[in-house]
């Protein structure tokens, strides 16, 4: 029993560590914390049930229209509503986030309205395996697993040894020496973007397919990733990996001893993280000169 439940925290906890990192690459490129990433997310997983639902596509082909509209989605986002603002404070950037999330919401209530509706991946809950006798793991939970890992390794790679991803370093920590050096921090920042939906769509698909699908079903698995990310440390992306695994432990625990503690489990982590150690388990804080 103890083992299958750390195999179940496990499981949820790499699902929220993929969404988490789709908010740490925003953060980490501009120190902006995107509030709209639950439903970018959201409207990118409609995207997909439209097309599966009136067009009868295969869902590969599906999934790959998505895809492109989610990056196109983030990249308009940054450029249509963060751009234009001229030196905004941390406080301008936040509501000029969660105006868009207000949006976005909006939009698929209008388009697809607010009844909950069943989203499926090719990956069945029913078709379970049993690799060690007594814990059982269905084909979802082994690929949410598999695309964590593949992404922390694709993100390893990409941030070490790619002209880009060298790029985004440097223009998260001095924006004004990385265009001194050439590097377009408007690309950049449209890039991060980009990515981050990219990312952020496919752990929505993973949710949906766990629960229901309705504007409204990324606002919480928004909250925990968040957790996960504050947690691990926002400049971490291992970290957020960790913290997600912790969280999804902790969370599971005591949904199955204390159930009616299970909901505020990540917002108590996050308030003691941030009284204890606030750059996260693994984030190094940085002093910036000026």
């Amino acid at each position: 029993m103890f083992g299958q439940l750390i195999v179940e925290g496990l499981a949820i906890g790499a699902c929220y560590a993929l969404f988490g990192i789709a908010v740490v690459i925003i953060y980490k490129t501009s120190e902006v914390v995107n509030f709209a990433q639950g439903e970018m997310a959201m409207l990118s997983t409609f995207v997909a049930y439209h097309i599966l639902a009136y067009y009868s596509y295969p869902f590969w082909v599906a999934f790959i229209i998505t895809m492109i509209f989610s990056i196109c989605l983030g990249m308009f986002i940054e450029y249509a509503f963060l751009r234009p603002a001229k030196h905004p404070s941390l406080l301008g950037l936040i509501v000029i986030t969660l105006g868009a999330e207000m949006l976005l919401m909006g939009v698929a209530g209008w388009k697809w309205g607010a009844e909950q509706k069943a989203f499926s991946l090719p990956f069945s809950f029913q078709s379970i395996h049993e690799p060690i006798k007594g814990i059982i793991i269905n084909d979802w939970a082994i690929a949410v697993f598999v695309t964590t890992a593949c992404l922390m390794v694709f993100l390893y790679l990409f941030f070490r040894y790619t002209k880009l991803g060298v790029a985004m370093r440097a223009t998260q920590q001095n924006q004004q020496a990385a265009k001194i050096m050439g590097i377009r921090v408007e690309r950049v920042f449209s890039f991060s973007w980009g990515l981050s939906s990219f990312i952020g769509a496919i752990a929505a698909m993973f949710f949906a397919a766990r629960s229901t699908l309705d504007p409204a079903f990324m606002m919480d698995p928004f909250l925990r990733a968040f957790a996960a990310a504050v947690l691990g440390g926002l400049m971490s992306i291992p970290g957020v990996v960790i913290g997600g695994g912790i969280l999804g432990l902790v969370e599971n625990l005591f949904g199955y001893f204390w159930p009616e503690w299970k909901p505020i489990v990540a917002f108590v982590m996050i308030i003691i993280v941030l009284c204890i150690r606030p750059s996260g388990l693994f984030g190094r804080h940085y002093v910036k000169k000026v």
